[in-house]
């Protein structure tokens, strides 16, 4: 049986060399997907690697730039007209099974139309995917096209989806100074934007993580015998910081059934604040009137210096250079010694 090799279909011819396995239409390499599973598997895994908005500019910016290249083939044929490369050109497209494109309100002169798709493979994949809303390779491909025909930058609004229950999808094409470079570098600066963003969230995150951690670490309260408590103050203290310590403090105490808190200023930052002079009497005010007395150890030159200068008063406490001593002396008041 004889095996034909060359069909002409609409004026369009399509040619096999079966020894080679290679296709030719009009005289240029091509191939043949199947719309509805190849073609469709190999666009949804592009988008399940890229995400579905770099997928949908991905196809947007494929489709302009190969209509460019139709465009710009048809543009040196001087002697093809704007309309008749359009007939062409959809012909062309409806024999390849890319389906039925009309083309209306063609003005040369404000370098507009209309575009009616009807059934393309885009839709089609669409369709098969579930989708309610079109894709932008098809529409953005005509967009290409014109804008290598005319020279000028066309781009194209859709007005309906045929997926949305009309009969076609109409897409209005005008001049316009959106491109694809534009839409990408957007992308990119969107894509930037929002992981600076996430980066951002991430520290915040961390930063109130470890603010947490700083917290519950710092200036702990430690029961060294009964009766006696220890507050070591380590570092330096803005007045949020204080006002934490004060608050831990008081709630925390009356646990520990403490007669005695010792002070501990030996840890304290050499660049003492005011607020650092300020929270020793607040803490020691505080605690008395829960029944706790305080006793300061360790308070540095520089600390006695800012203690002097200020209003702060702390004569009444009873102050010891080491820690040692000031335990020492809570043991005597409660009647004990270590032995």
């Amino acid at each position: 049986m004889e095996k034909q090799t060359n069909i002409k279909v609409n004026g369009i011819d399509f040619s096999w060399d079966l020894e080679t396995g290679k296709l030719m239409f009009e005289q240029q390499d091509a191939m043949l997907f199947w719309i509805s599973s190849a073609m469709r598997s190999f666009l949804e895994t592009i988008e399940e690697i890229t995400g579905e908005e770099a997928s949908q500019l991905v196809f947007e910016t494929t489709g302009f730039r190969q209509g460019l290249v139709v465009g710009e083939y048809f543009q040196n044929m001087k002697s093809v007209g704007v309309e008749e490369a359009a007939k062409l050109i959809t012909a062309t497209y409806a024999s390849a099974g890319w389906g039925l494109t009309v083309i209306e309100e063609l003005d040369l002169e404000a370098n507009t139309f209309k575009a009616k798709f009807k059934n393309s493979w885009e839709h089609k994949i669409n369709e098969a995917q579930g989708r309610s809303v079109g894709g932008k390779y098809i529409p953005a491909h005509y967009a290409g096209i014109l804008t290598g025909i005319l020279g000028i930058n066309i781009w194209y609004e859709v007005v309906h989806y045929q997926l949305e229950g009309y009969e076609h999808t109409e897409v209005k094409y005008f001049p316009s100074d959106i491109t694809v470079n534009n839409n990408i570098s957007e992308l990119a600066k969107r894509t930037q934007m929002e992981q600076i963003m996430q980066l951002e969230a991430l520290v915040e995150d961390k930063t109130r993580d470890l603010s947490e951690l700083v917290k519950e670490l710092s200036s702990p309260i430690i029961p060294v015998l009964e009766g006696i408590v220890v507050v070591p103050l380590i570092g330096k203290y803005d007045e949020e910081r204080s006002l934490e310590l004060v608050e831990k403090t008081l709630n925390n105490i009356p646990n520990y059934k403490a007669n005695y808190l010792i002070l501990d200023l030996t840890g304290l930052d050499e660049n003492i604040s005011k607020y650092t002079a300020r929270l020793i009497e607040n803490i020691a005010s505080a605690t008395s009137l829960i029944g706790v007395k305080t006793v300061l150890v360790g308070i540095s030159p520089a600390l006695s210096m800012v203690i002097t200068q200020s209003d702060v008063h702390l004569s009444k406490y009873d102050c010891f250079q080491t820690l040692q001593h000031g335990i020492h002396y809570a043991l005597g008041q409660i009647g004990r010694r270590i032995i």
